[in-house]
Order: structure tokens, then C-alpha cells, then sequence
């Protein structure tokens, strides 16, 4: 249900300049577009084993739920050349303008940068911060004490945390996934998590079942219960904006049969997540994550049933591909099918080539550590392609900003050759 209002701005182009970690992203303007959300009884989906328990059949009903009063989507333009378009989303802690890049901030903290300082240095409207991380560090509940991921951190700016999900199964490492019976000891294959420093944490997972997850700290080798409410009830105490339902990550190359029975558990996970959410929302959106692999049938089959649910807007999940050629394909097929009317984010993604082939498909949000990464390691993107720091040729060019249009704290103050240094 939408108002469309005069259109009062020309869509700009999408830009962006990263110097040493911060960036610019030109902001647009664009047509209201406002929803209501409606509650139903959705259908007895996903297939269940005949063996799962009733507590963790996907609920059929959920409590009434009506997010208008603290999250709002707005849609202020439309690209007449693509499927792009300008947008507005609305949080407690601020306004998101779209199309917009998202920091990872992995333990409350862009690497390189203070959150007081980023937004003023970088122009940021939103940042993502990892549950699973914060979790096994400091722990959720000391966060809550502090008054929730904003004051701890002391950003005023809207926030998102993802579920720990990406992180716990990424320490299979490769394989096909797991099923009901999978558990784990210490030669367990699941062998690996990399953290810090290179460093391997070996034995991390403990088992996988359909309750959720057990897995290792890192830290201190405790055992840590991941499951669809737990990671709700984390993403609680940390007080984000916007959060994301608990789900299961597989790899590329799985069996089409352990990618069906991944994406119906995945489906129950997350329809389990919302219901726990809608409980008790604490002025808190819910992102469903959208699955299905490479396979076109099995990604409609989850926007079909997400999109059925009271989600607030949609992320793209899974993999998604060997190359950008793949994500294009599969990207191509999923955005027209997402609800117009609700925002969508892509998990993941960020570099500025995927920026550029992404914002004309729909994409709202992206988020990615690449741009901090990049400048660890010397490159700095810039309007005129990358500036890699590190080379010999920039010792001498101490007269030379980075880019001499740009207007950022580092292009004003800071010479090349100084930055070689």
C-alpha cells in the first residue's frame, strides 16, 4: 500500500570515493512510499522430518505486529533507465538514505576508525556490527548493561546486527553441511576458525541440530547454544535497528538434496527468529534472508514463503555464486520479485565494481569490510581507480593530495608521499 508523492528530485548517480578506509557516498532523493503491515496465518510450510519435535515446527501464526510507528520505508525516486531507485529508511536512531553502503564494524568498531568521528569523516548512515563476535566478546549481556550497542560504542547512528549464523557455520570450512545427527569432538573435521592474527581455533562447532548450534569460543573454549531465539534474544540485548533471523550458510558446491532439506530448515529457523522478535520488537526491524544457492526454482520457493511472512524488508543471502557473473544472474532473477514497498540489502557485498553493477538491479543497501581492508593493505579508492600507497613512485609526491576534487578529511589534509610514509 503506498502514497506516491511529486517527484521533487532527479535520481543522482550512485559515487563513491574511498580514502584510507573512509568514503563518500552522493546522496538522492526520492517518491514516498509508506506500508502497513498485515498479519495472517500463513500455510503449514516448511516440510517438516516427521521426527522434529513441535517446538520447532515453523510457526503458522504470528502476534500482531505493526512497525510503522519506528521503522518506515520510503521510496522517493525511480531510475526511468533501470530497476535503480532512491529511498529513505527510517529508524530510531536516524534516517538511511539509499542507495547506501554499510561499514562492518566485526566487534562494534570500524577498524581504523572511531564510531564517534566516522559518521562526520565519512558521511556513514548505517554500520554492521557482528552478533557472533559480540557474543563470544565482551558477551551480549555486558553490552546490555552498558546501555546496548550505541552507548557502548558511543553511535548515535542506526545500526544492524546479523544473526552469528555467517560466522558459526563458516568454521566447517569446506564441505556438504550437516544434518540431525551431526556432532562434533575434539579431532572433529570441523577443524578451523580464523580469527585474528591468522590464528586457527581448532574443534569450534560442536554440534548441529535442528534445535540450533553448539559451538567453541574462541576465547576460552566455552560452549555457546546458537539457536533461532538465543540469537534473537542476543540481538536484543545488543539493541541494534535492524536485525537479522538465525539461518543456515552452506557453501557453493552442496548436493541439490542437502540444499533442499538446508533451505527448508533455514525456512522453519527464520519463521521461528520472527516469531520471537514480534514478542517483544524493542522498536527493532527483522530483514528475512533469502536462500536457495545457485538453484532459480529453490530462490523463488524462499521469496514465495519469507515473503508471506511480517517480515520488514528482505536480505539476499547464501551463496551466490562463484563470480560476479553468476551474482548477476542470480540477482537479475531475485530483486524483481522482492516486495517493492519494503527495502532490500545485500549480504556481503561491497566492492565498488559490484556497487555499480548492483545499484541499477534495485539493490538498496550493501554491506562490505572492503573498503577497510583495502586501505590496510595500501589501496585507496579513488574517482580515478585505485591508488596503491605503497609504491615506490608515491615517495616524492609530497605537493599531491589523494584526490584533489574530493572534500574528505584525508584528500584536505594529507599529501601522498605522506601517506607512503
Amino acid at each position: 500500500s503506498s502514497g506516491i508523492n511529486a517527484e521533487y528530485g532527479e535520481m543522482m548517480k550512485l559515487s563513491s570515493a574511498f580514502n584510507s578506509g573512509c568514503f563518500h557516498l552522493v546522496r538522492v532523493l526520492f517518491h514516498r512510499v509508506s506500508f502497513v503491515r498485515s498479519i495472517h496465518t500463513v500455510p503449514n510450510y516448511p516440510p517438516a522430518p516427521p521426527t522434529l519435535i513441535p517446538e520447532h515446527h515453523a510457526p503458522t501464526s504470528f502476534p500482531d505486529y505493526n512497525p510503522n510507528e519506528y521503522f518506515k520505508f520510503e521510496i522517493v525516486h525511480k531510475s526511468s533507465k533501470s530497476n535503480a531507485r532512491v529511498g529513505r529508511i527510517h529508524t530510531p536512531h536516524g534516517t538511511i538514505e539509499t542507495p547506501g553502503f554499510v561499514s562492518v564494524a566485526t566487534n562494534a568498531c570500524i577498524k581504523c576508525l572511531d564510531p564517534v568521528s566516522t559518521p562526520s569523516f565519512t558521511n556513514q548512515q548505517l554500520i554492521f556490527c557482528n552478533t557472533y563476535h559480540m557474543i563470544v566478546h565482551p558477551g551480549a549481556d555486558i553490552v546490555r548493561e552498558a546501555g546496548g550497542l550505541h552507548k557502548y560504542m558511543n553511535y548515535t547512528g542506526p545500526i544492524i546486527t546479523d544473526s552469528g549464523g555467517f560466522q558459526v557455520f563458516s568454521m566447517m570450512g569446506e564441505g556438504e553441511g550437516l544434518d540431525d545427527k551431526t556432532e562434533f569432538n575434539e579431532s572433529s573435521g570441523i577443524d578451523e576458525l580464523k580469527g585474528k592474527g591468522g590464528r586457527v581455533y581448532q574443534g569450534s562447532i560442536v554440534s548441529v541440530k535442528e534445535e540450533g548450534v553448539v559451538f567453541k569460543s574462541y576465547r576460552d573454549g566455552k560452549k555457546i547454544s546458537l539457536t533461532p531465539e538465543s540469537s534473537v534474544d542476543f540481538q536484543k540485548q545488543l539493541g541494534a535497528d535492524i536485525i537479522i533471523p538465525f539461518d543456515e550458510l552452506l557453501p557453493y558446491d552442496v548436493t541439490e538434496e542437502k540444499l533442499h532439506l538446508s533451505l527448508y530448515r533455514t525456512h522453519r529457523w527464520e519463521a521461528r527468529s520472527l516469531y520471537r522478535h514480534i514478542s517483544n520488537p524493542q522498536k527493532q526491524a527483522m530483514y528475512a534472508v533469502i536462500h536457495g544457492g545457485n538453484n532459480l526454482d529453490l530462490r523463488k520457493e524462499s521469496i514465495d514463503y519469507l515473503t508471506s511472512l511480517p517480515f520488514d524488508g528482505f536480505a539476499i543471502g547464501g551463496s551466490i555464486g562463484r563470480n560476479k557473473e553468476e551474482m548477476l544472474t542470480l540477482l537479475k532473477f531475485i530483486v524483481p520479485l522482492l516486495p517493492a514497498e519494503k527495502p532490500n540489502h545485500l549480504l556481503g557485498i561491497g566492492d565498488t565494481i559490484s556497487l555499480d553493477l548492483c545499484v541499477p538491479l534495485g539493490v538498496d543497501t550493501f554491506d562490505s569490510s572492503y573498503p577497510t581492508r583495502a586501505a590496510r593493505h595500501g589501496t585507496l579508492l579513488t574517482k580515478a581507480g585505485n591508488l596503491l600507497i605503497k609504491k615506490a613512485e608515491n615517495e616524492r609526491k609530497s605537493s599531491q593530495p589523494i584526490d584533489p576534487t574530493c572534500k574528505c578529511f584525508s584528500c584536505q589534509n594529507y599529501s601522498i608521499a605522506y601517506l607512503h610514509h
